[in-house]
């Protein structure tokens, strides 16, 4: 694809997204709206269905410009849809957690098995392994990613930085990279929209597929030769790092993990004081970090990439520690 034809594409993108908002906003007095709860940072209802101008936007790249991925690439769009469909009834009525999961399940096992197919051929206990281990990641990057939507710009910050590297790792490969360049363009007009103080959410229909989509296209990426196993992860580091230590530490502390809380550390970061803006600035300064150091080691030194990913870490562990010391030792007001 030339280079005018991926603006073109990046264009339709972004004003098919803006469109929808438009309409979205015209209309959002009757849409769903997050009710401030025992996880929620807001103090009032906010309609959280935005994640539908996202895909309005990202549909037709998808439609004609597919990733080098293995596989046939409907069954990908037909797994990412599977996970909208479920995720704006979510949205809109609810459904019940078991069912949830299960399509989560469903749809990965599909990517699952596509991806297995690309590689060498595995015995059978191997290759249940195989898809079942996928299967759960792309599970809990769909889910992991949806705990991350609970402050102004946070989400769709990612989502524009992460998709963005893709897109550049893509044509750094000579890959197409229109799903890419496409999904972060899309997500532009609604991070306008979601910076503070935020008019809109994402929703389980944004953040969810965006989650979904993260890891299936990284994966499929790896195996489709357009970028090594350390890339994606890096890119979305600092939401991997955010909501797998802290389901570490309440599965350690033995909580009903099942139940909504705020003790992320982007939600802790808010509470100490930093509010959406300076969550947002901090974890923005984290999310242009890794997906810059990422394309910087894959365009320098590729094999450096899981040295780079050990150094970051390092990062995060240390300043988790920091909001974890400042949490412990928080006036009684914070309390």
């Amino acid at each position: 694809m030339t280079p005018e034809a991926l603006w073109t594409l990046a264009g339709v993108a972004a004003a098919l997204s803006g469109s929808t908002l438009a309409l979205l906003l015209r209309f959002a007095a009757r849409l769903p709206h997050d009710l401030p709860g025992p996880r929620s940072l807001h103090e009032t209802p906010m309609p959280r269905i935005g994640g539908l101008a996202v895909w309005a936007g990202t549909l037709p790249s998808a439609l004609v410009a597919p990733p080098a991925v293995p596989g046939p690439w409907p069954v990908w769009l037909l797994a990412a849809g599977v996970v909208a469909g479920v995720s704006l009834i979510d949205d809109c009525r609810g459904v019940h957690p078991v069912t949830r999961l299960a399509s989560h399940f469903a749809a990965a096992v599909a990517v699952a098995i596509v991806l297995l197919r690309s590689g060498p051929e595995l015995t059978p206990v191997g290759a249940g392994l195989a898809v079942g281990g996928s299967a759960l990641l792309l599970v809990w990057a769909a889910n992991l990613y949806n705990f991350m939507d609970g402050s102004d710009g946070l989400a769709a910050t990612m989502g524009v930085c992460g998709f963005g590297a893709y897109g550049i790792a893509a044509g750094m490969a000579g890959a197409p990279g229109a799903v890419y360049v496409g999904l972060a363009a899309a997500t532009l007009p609604f991070l306008a929209l979601n910076l503070p103080p935020a008019r809109m959410f994402l929703g389980d229909v944004g953040a969810v597929p965006m989650g979904f989509l993260a890891a299936a296209l990284g994966l499929g990426g790896w195996r489709g030769g357009t970028w090594p196993a350390w890339f994606p992860v890096l890119v979305f580091l600092p939401f991997i790092a955010d909501a797998t230590v802290t389901l570490g530490k309440r599965i350690w502390r033995r909580e009903h993990v099942w139940e909504a809380h705020k003790m992320h550390y982007y939600q802790r970061l808010h509470q100490l004081g930093a509010g959406h803006r300076g969550t947002l600035l901090v974890f923005g300064f984290l999310m242009s970090g890794t997906a810059a150091s990422a394309l910087f080691t894959l365009a320098a030194d590729p094999a450096a990439g899981w040295i780079v990913i050990a150094a970051w870490s390092v990062a995060m562990a240390t300043f988790f520690s920091g909001i974890d010391y400042h949490w412990r030792h928080r006036t009684p007001a914070r309390r």
